[in-house]
């Protein structure tokens, strides 16, 4: 394992997220704020609790996974993506490194920035709910879990992107209207028969779902259901980046 040639990934990486600290500290807190301006305040107001928790705190772990998937797959996806850009993905290409640890200095670091964000966003709640955490080991795994799993997504993309446009599709059009159908500011037990089925097709209600029992002991399917869908995708993704490496899919030519 070339511990050396991870590191130069993992901190170039993170010095390019540290340029733009500021930006990347004050943009979750707004967003944050007006969330629960938006949805604490006026729909909290007219729904008092939803499964015993009080409406403000349910949305919490909702709003940390919406911000921890798409700063996850977006840092992921530009990291990968800038290097082939402008070409630089060849001299790593060449460089005597493996496949795995390229994706482990890339992921580390987009998952330590969607980590970071999912901190701030988590500190931030506090000055707006009351918040406990029933299970808090749980609720680092997932959170863990989710933040590698969707770095590791982000990078498929980067590479699967020709242009910055493709860039963008995926986390604008496909995952953050999941994470909003996903039951992030709602208990799927609200939604008739029919729509509770739809909804169960929906990959990302089960790590909203594992992640806000962490907090409550409340889910909407099975805490062991949400892990091994966390550790199928975990494992999916990284069968298509091996694949990927193995044949060179969009990475040469």
């Amino acid at each position: 394992m070339n511990l050396t040639a991870i590191a130069s990934i993992y901190r170039f990486e993170m010095t390019r997220f540290f340029r733009t600290l500021l930006q990347s500290f004050l943009s979750p807190v707004l967003s944050t704020s007006l969330y629960f301006v938006v949805f604490g305040a006026a729909i909290g107001s007219r729904i008092d609790q939803v499964e015993g928790v009080s409406y403000g705190a349910f949305i919490v772990p909702g709003l940390v996974m919406l911000s921890v998937m798409t700063q996850a797959l977006s840092n992921a996806s530009f990291g990968i993506y800038f290097p082939k850009f402008i070409g630089t993905i060849y001299e790593l290409l060449t460089a005597p490194v493996s496949f795995l640890e390229i994706v482990i200095g890339y992921v580390g670091a987009a998952a330590t920035k969607a980590l970071f964000i999912g901190t701030v966003i988590l500190i931030t709640s506090t000055f707006f709910v009351d918040l406990t955490i029933a299970h808090p080991f749980a609720m680092v795994l997932f959170l863990l879990l989710t933040c590698l799993s969707f770095a590791l997504f982000g990078f498929i993309i980067g590479i699967w992107a020709k242009n910055f446009e493709q860039l963008q599709l995926v986390p604008l059009l496909i995952v953050t209207p999941l994470v909003f159908l996903g039951g992030s500011f709602y208990s799927i037990s609200m939604l008739p028969p029919f729509w509770q089925t739809v909804t169960h097709f929906n990959p990302v209600l089960y790590l909203i779902s594992g992640f806000r029992w962490s907090f409550f002991g409340v889910a909407d399917v099975p805490i062991g259901i949400s892990l091994a869908a966390i550790a199928l995708f975990t494992a999916l993704c990284l069968g298509v980046i091996w694949w990927i490496f193995k044949t060179g899919w969009r990475l040469r030519g």
